[in-house]
């Protein structure tokens, strides 16, 4: 079934980049306003991009808020902006995996294209810890998968800015200078962003976290040395976890004496619920910033606000 549905989306793709070929107006419409057109799959992207050119650029995002970034589908619409854009920005992991569809089909010879997970140093596999659930029996002899989810810690952050920054420059040099205080300015915040980070941990009483939900947030817990307990790894299109699972989870708080158990933004928080009654445990959100609620999104919140957000769980989580 999945197989058969991407091949319709192919084949969508083609029969949408033929037509847009033959019609001039979108090669008119993506530069009337001299800006260039950028479009990026998620709101980490996006979010970076704003900060870093404001107006200077013509900035659109794929999925919308509140949507879940692993049941994305692309419409013939999504197809249409990128086959007008001059610069695609994507995770290149496996959650937009489509776009690398659209890319092949799109016919347009000036688009250039960034991945989030070659801007930064490490790339990490995506990790099965005790307890976790796994898709499938005989996950552990499947091939290993790099875990996408490079934006979670602010230290990888800086470097996607950075990359972004260095890219907009290039493609855009009338409005370098621009660019470049923008990221400084963004950059000097996200730094900021680390070091509370890290004074929380480093005076925290514990370094254990536990998540009732998927996990995309191995570079962070990597970043700020933390070890994690959690139901589902970081790409994971479960909904339901097992028994087992969830025993588990509820032993760990218990033994560990965790005061606080994390679900994801946009996700169901039944499993947290769960564990929080048979422990005592409090409820908390953890913020990955694959995606923002509408309300965050008219509001303008984004991912240092959400990530300050996490500031203040964390510090309760640790003490």
């Amino acid at each position: 079934m999945k197989a058969k549905k991407m091949v319709c989306f192919i084949v969508l793709c083609s029969l949408l980049c033929t037509t847009f070929t033959g019609c001039s107006s979108v090669v008119d419409t993506k530069k009337k306003d001299g800006r260039l057109k950028v479009v990026a799959t998620v709101f980490a992207e996006y979010d970076f991009l704003r900060h870093i050119a404001g107006d200077k650029i013509n900035l659109s995002m794929l999925m919308l808020p509140g949507a879940d970034l692993h049941a994305f589908d692309p419409t013939p619409k999504d197809v249409a902006s990128v086959q007008s854009a001059d610069l695609f920005v994507t995770i290149g992991g496996e959650s937009d995996a489509w776009s690398e569809k659209i890319m092949e089909s799109v016919d347009n010879k000036n688009l250039q294209t960034i991945k989030l997970m070659d801007c930064v140093s490490n790339v990490v596999e995506e990790e099965v810890v005790e307890g976790m659930q796994t898709e499938e029996e005989g996950q552990e002899d499947k091939e290993k998968e790099f875990d996408e989810h490079v934006w979670t810690s602010p230290k990888n952050a800086i470097q996607i800015v950075e990359h972004l920054r260095d890219k907009l420059c290039k493609m855009d040099a009338k409005n370098a200078k621009t660019y470049q205080k923008n990221a400084a300015s963004y950059i000097e915040k996200l730094q900021d962003l680390d070091a509370q980070f890290t004074d929380v941990v480093q005076n925290a009483k514990r370094k254990e976290i536990i998540v009732a939900d998927r996990f995309p947030f191995r570079y962070f817990a990597d970043a700020y040395g933390l070890t994690y307990y959690a139901a589902y790894p970081g790409c994971s299109t479960q909904t339901g976890a097992s028994a087992e699972t969830i025993s588990f989870l509820i032993d760990k708080v218990k033994e560990d004496h965790i005061p606080v158990v994390f679900h994801m933004e946009l996700s169901s928080d039944k499993m947290a619920d769960t564990i929080c009654k048979e422990t005592g445990a409090k409820k908390a959100q953890l913020n990955a910033v694959h995606n923002v609620s509408k309300t965050d999104f008219d509001k303008g919140r984004g991912y240092l606000e959400l990530m300050q957000d996490n500031v203040s769980v964390l510090k309760e989580a640790l003490n």
